[in-house]
């Protein structure tokens, strides 16, 4: 006979172990499968945690992780070949606690958040794939069958947290394979360089940290962006395009990263250090048109799987995390009505798009469409941004009055005011 849990969770990564814990926490009986050989073993994000809705779950987990340092300043480079207009803002009230945001190591996170499940009671099982969904005869997930020799495992409830290529959610029909104008590209490096070093080069005070995105020249034309996060003892570097642009571009994920390590800008930041890790993945950047069907009776999708990422704000952990505890929270109501019907199951997606998570997918809906549709902006506009600052800030004898008209007339001769017109018209309907 196979063994019954009241609920199963299909991945352990942010949004399956946060489903876990409460679940675990209110008594339930909890099983997570995993398919790597421990928590954060396979699992990649840029390397940015934030406290406000991780403390949903878990509070005060900064005087206890394994955390990197928290983020007193977020940066955005907009590249040339051989320049960069810089913008960022630094705040010393996020040095303090509660904080904003971390940077994190994954393997090491991971790591921790799932003791904290366990120690709930939850029952972690590693090395460990989950081939397909058991259902009942009138159709309702009632469980999985596993690659182990246990074969079928019950529960009232199955939450896939699987990750972005979802077996789990693409077996059941809930969504199709990612179109290439759906998901990125993103590849990242473990830079190590001593700390003092990191503090020198960025600017920061002892245990501080900081974040640089940029945008321009690093992602040679396509639609993507590079990083740059500060840990204890490296640095986090890493370049994400979308997957069409990269397929058109006929270049290699590490060809982009390497063209951003040895950007004139970059590479002083970077010299000196020594790889660690690498690692890539897939992001699943489609917005709100793009999200799969979230439920179906006795099954919810949540986090990556369930497509949910903010890539106009560079936020997937925090959206994962608040999915997992919305899951969670429709589970006991399910269980207390004794119902996991497909019915049921749809609170969850109305807590989710209900929640700051549906408000912030909803406003940049049209966001995705509109860069697909508009290349030049990653290349015409970066490279205009900076020769106009080099022209403006050159002492050369001319007027400043005569270098706005020039830099005026630099830009009718790359895009004409029509073409101006609409992409800020667009960028208006797609950045409201």
């Amino acid at each position: 006979m196979a063994e019954k849990f009241d609920a199963i969770i299909v991945g352990a990564g942010p949004a399956g172990l946060s489903a876990a814990y409460i679940l675990a926490k209110s008594g339930l009986k909890v099983i997570i499968f995993e398919r790597g050989d421990y928590p954060g073993a396979k699992n990649v994000m840029g390397g940015v945690l934030y406290r406000q809705p991780t403390e949903e779950i878990f509070p005060e987990f900064w005087k206890t992780a394994p955390l990197e340092r928290p983020i007193v300043q977020q940066g955005m480079w907009v590249l040339a070949r051989e320049s960069a207009v810089t913008a960022s803002h630094r705040n010393q009230v996020f040095a303090r606690e509660p904080y904003n945001c971390f940077t994190v190591l994954r393997a090491r996170f991971d790591k921790w958040l799932a003791k904290q499940v366990t120690d709930a009671g939850a029952l972690l099982v590693p090395e460990t794939v989950v081939e397909e969904a058991i259902k009942n005869d009138e159709g309702q997930v009632i469980g999985v069958r596993v690659g182990r020799a246990e074969g079928e495992v019950h529960a009232e409830a199955v939450i896939a947290a699987d990750g972005v290529n979802s077996l789990l959610a693409k077996s059941l029909g809930l969504h199709k394979e990612w179109k290439p104008n759906e998901v990125s590209v993103a590849v990242k490096e473990i830079i190590s360089l001593p700390k003092e070093k990191i503090e020198d080069r960025f600017n920061l005070e002892e245990g501080m940290g900081a974040t640089i995105e940029l945008t321009g020249a690093v992602a040679d034309g396509m639609m993507g962006l590079g990083f740059i996060y500060t840990n204890k003892e490296s640095l986090s570097v890493g370049m994400g395009v979308m997957l069409n642009d990269l397929i058109g571009s006929g270049k290699s994920p590490n060809e982009l990263l390497e063209n951003l390590k040895t950007h004139p800008m970059v590479k002083p930041l970077v010299a000196g250090g020594e790889i660690k890790e690498y690692m890539g993945h897939l992001i699943p950047e489609g917005g709100l048109e793009a999200i799969p069907k979230l439920y179906t009776d006795g099954l919810m999708v949540i986090g990556d799987a369930a497509g949910l990422v903010n890539a106009m704000h560079r936020e997937g952990s925090n959206l994962a995390m608040l999915s997992g505890k919305f899951a969670a929270e429709t589970v006991l109501e399910a269980r207390s009505e004794k119902d996991f019907s497909a019915r049921m199951m749809s609170r969850y997606e109305k807590r989710l798009m209900e929640s700051v998570i549906g408000a912030d997918l909803k406003k940049y809906r049209r966001a995705p469409r509109f860069f697909e549709s508009s290349p030049h902006l990653f290349s015409l506009y970066p490279q205009l941004l900076n020769d106009a600052a080099a022209e403006f800030i050159t002492v050369d004898g001319v007027p400043k009055r005569q270098k706005q008209w020039k830099i005026i007339g630099m830009a009718r001769q790359r895009r004409s005011l029509l073409g101006m017109a609409r992409d800020l018209w667009g960028a208006w309907r797609s950045l409201p």
